[in-house]
């Protein structure tokens, strides 16, 4: 091979393996996109998200979420938190907001759809973030970071379809850390028989004929560099368990 096709390689996988870096080694380190809004009458989030989350999605997080597009995941990445800031020196500051996805959605070539909410708080000032919801999509970008609630403890909702005892139905509230759910174990408290749940849709797990008795729900936290822990709540679910009720699993986590 000749000395120019020779350096014209080099520099090709160098540029490659420079990306590549960038978006998998580093995973502190930010990445460029493009971000838009809800309309004007998501003004915070939407209680119809595809994380099934409710008003819940509307309001965690005082209203600072968004819907995404590949980072939504099938449903594996609701609840996860980023890091978003706009890159306009004009109208943008620098620390950006942290937001938490509740919703699946995509624009004109976006990562995020943000609540106008998020969106303003991305701006300097309040006159700039005027200006940026007139944009209405900006160039970005993001980060995952940990998601933090000091005052909350990881809650299970059982959600309204539920019918104890045939079918169990439920979403994970307050969801910690910078690590994914990536599976969910439902196990019987008296003989500690455990079962893999199925996530069906969104950030539902889902199971007909549930053990009768007190029950206790695991979650396998998996984060980046491959290590994966199971959350184990202190608190059970009562037998008498109903639908639309919550239950606070008492421990928090920072994975």
């Amino acid at each position: 091979m000749a000395p120019l096709q020779v350096l014209s390689v080099f520099v090709a996988s160098f540029i490659f393996m420079q990306t590549l870096g960038n978006s998998q080694i580093c995973p502190g380190c930010f990445t460029r996109s493009r971000a838009a809004h809800y309309p004007n009458s998501e003004e915070k989030g939407t209680e119809t998200g595809s994380c099934e989350f409710g008003t819940f999605g509307a309001t965690i997080n005082g209203g600072d979420v968004s819907a995404a597009s590949e980072l939504y995941r099938n449903g594996l990445g609701c609840g996860a938190c980023y890091q978003v800031r706009c890159t306009n020196s004009n109208y943008c500051s620098d620390k950006g907001v942290t937001i938490v996805i509740t919703d699946h959605g995509s624009g004109d070539r976006t990562d995020f759809i943000l609540s106008q909410q998020a969106f303003a708080r991305m701006a300097q000032t309040t006159d700039a973030a005027g200006s940026l919801l007139a944009l209405g999509v900006v160039d970005i970008e993001y980060r995952r970071v940990s998601c933090t609630y000091p005052d909350k403890n990881i809650t299970i909702k059982i959600e309204e379809s539920s019918n104890n005892p045939h079918y169990l139905a439920f979403v994970i509230w307050y969801q910690q850390g910078k690590s994914d759910i990536t599976a969910v174990q439902l196990c019987e408290t008296e003989n500690f028989a455990c079962k893999l749940l199925d996530r069906t849709h969104g950030a539902v797990w889902t199971t007909t004929s549930p053990p009768r008795g007190p029950l206790q729900i695991r979650m396998l936290l998996s984060a980046d560099d491959g290590d994966e822990t199971w959350a184990v709540p202190v608190n059970n679910i009562p037998e008498n368990w109903k639908a639309g009720d919550t239950y606070d699993s008492g421990i928090q986590v920072d994975a």
